[in-house]
């Protein structure tokens, strides 16, 4: 019973940081598995369907930006990291996680560098917490139109730096990230004008 572990959305302006526990009690041999940042997002939804199916057990836990701007982003990575583990039906025999420790894993742990290019297990857990990030995001962006949301997923596009200059944050926004309050900085920043 091993255990991958990874997370998506560390990098957004807004938005939850994302994580996803995927058990598998045998290979995952699925055709394109790789780092969710390295699969169209076509793939990556026929993926998710196909992991979901195929695990034992998988579950998603979140970190929100009010939690990220209170314990930063790796504490808030590690948060929604343990929250998926624990809603698992019962802890793992082993856990493999992308490039992080995870202080509350009761279970022995490994952290992979590039886990989610090297480990079937932490790349199907990249795909599905991509998956439901992404859906999420597509969420938000009904409920805080004009963001972009829906097609930026909280990133810092010009777009999207725009629009906070204009409307200001949303609840959505990680108001520690610096962008989020200086939006006209970083968004000029290459010498560029408004």
């Amino acid at each position: 019973m091993v255990c991958g572990v990874d997370e998506v959305g560390r990098g957004p302006l807004a938005g939850p940081v994302t994580a996803c526990a995927v058990v598998l009690t045998k290979p995952l041999l699925l055709e394109f598995l790789n780092d969710s940042k390295l699969v169209t997002p076509i793939r990556r939804a026929a993926l998710a369907a196909q992991i979901r199916a195929g695990a034992a057990f998988f579950a998603i836990g979140w970190a929100g930006p009010e939690e990220i701007d209170a314990i930063n982003i790796l504490g808030a990575t590690r948060l929604a990291m343990a929250r998926a583990l624990a809603q698992l039906p019962f802890p793992p025999c082993r856990v493999l996680v992308d490039a992080v420790h995870i202080p509350q894993c009761a279970a022995p742990q490994t952290a992979i560098i590039g886990g989610d290019g090297k480990s079937a297990a932490i790349a199907a857990a990249s795909i599905v917490a991509k998956v439901a990030r992404d859906e999420y995001m597509e969420m938000l962006d009904e409920t805080h139109p004009g963001y972009g949301f829906s097609h930026n997923r909280g990133y810092g596009t010009e777009e999207h730096l725009a629009a906070l200059d204009r409307l200001g944050p949303c609840s959505a926004h990680r108001r520690s990230f610096a962008p989020v309050m200086q939006p006209t900085l970083f968004a000029f920043a290459d010498g560029g004008s408004p």
